[in-house]
């Protein structure tokens, strides 16, 4: 299964860091504006609608637009798992419904003095079976894009 990871780190406390990646807010905030992310519903675990925090069985409905090109792709994510420990915390988000065949993104975080090391790892299938799986390496060039600009806007929300 082809994999995207990228790290940084971000002169910010674990716990900023942690709090900021664990609301739909950071998600909206995060996403680069060319992707024209639309947030259409968000359901907590215990069924209660837009919670605070996206706590473990939280599910998030968005759709994208990239570019603003062709009609809106509609996505679902479950949040799979969701541990915060002393100096270190993730959360695991997969696909339930998406353009992708599979999608496993692990948010993660380590604390580093007084910064964060943040850590996004994805690893997915393209759709189209073989002809997804011969287009994987050019994949990385828009994760590249996407997470570099993540990483930066979350350096400059934080920092």
């Amino acid at each position: 299964m082809p994999t995207y990871e990228r790290r940084t780190t971000v002169q910010a406390s674990l716990e900023d860091v942690w709090d900021f990646h664990s609301r739909t807010a950071g998600l909206e905030e995060l996403t680069p504006d060319w992707m024209h992310l639309r947030i259409e519903a968000v359901m907590g675990s215990d069924g209660e609608a837009d919670p605070d925090v996206l706590e473990e069985e939280a599910e998030v409905a968005m759709s994208i637009r990239p570019f603003g090109v062709g009609p809106r792709q509609h996505w679902t994510s479950v949040i799979t798992d969701r541990d915060r420990d002393d100096g270190t915390a993730y959360f695991r988000d997969e696909m339930v419904h998406g353009p992708f065949d599979r999608w496993v993104h692990t948010h993660a975080f380590y604390a580093d003095g007084d910064q964060t090391v943040l850590r996004d790892r994805v690893e997915y299938d393209l759709p189209l079976g073989p002809l997804g799986d011969a287009a994987s390496p050019f994949s990385s060039l828009g994760f590249e894009a996407m997470f570099r600009d993540r990483h930066r806007r979350t350096k400059e929300r934080l920092e």
